[in-house]
């Protein structure tokens, strides 16, 4: 299967999740699902067909005026990319662990939690993965609001 026949499966295959689409370069589609309900089997339908894999979680701020965050799903086949992308509200902001079905990515999931403040439900290991046991409680550093004056450490000494 080519580049261009994964992107057309791979869209038919979420269709019914999908609320938009886009494709920013060749070779790649991005996919935005109606809500965070709806990546679970949209992940699913992807993995029957083996249509690639989980090459990465990330989070996007868009910033205070939108009043969101997005969540992306970076699923790769050959040279094809396919991304599902759920928006979601800065406050709340909440989506399924894939863990059950792909174990890999749980350190993602933690990242996004710890980094942007998106509850994984279900996720296996909630523990810290990148920051301090002490870092502050609602202080998440890839949001656009985070002062990064505020001191990491119970100290205050800013993690020295």
């Amino acid at each position: 299967m080519n580049t261009d026949e994964a992107l057309e499966l791979a869209e038919k295959l979420v269709k019914e999740w999908t609320v938009d689409r886009a494709t920013p370069q060749p070779g790649r589609l991005d996919l935005t699902l109606a809500k965070p309900d709806d990546l679970l089997p949209a992940v699913a339908a992807l993995r029957v067909q083996r249509l690639g894999y989980l090459s990465a979680i990330t989070g996007i701020d868009l910033g205070l005026e939108a009043n969101a965050l997005e969540a992306l799903y970076h699923f790769c086949s050959g040279e094809a990319v396919v991304t599902l992308r759920i928006r979601l509200p800065r406050e709340g902001a909440a989506v399924p662990s894939l863990c059950e079905m792909i174990p890999s990515a749980g350190p993602f999931e933690r990242e996004l939690r710890e980094m942007f403040g998106i509850t994984v439900v279900d996720l296996p290991d909630p523990g810290k993965l990148y920051l301090p046991d002490d870092w502050p409680d609602g202080q998440f550093p890839l949001r656009k609001d985070c002062d990064p004056q505020v001191p990491t450490t119970a100290t205050g000494e800013g993690g020295r």
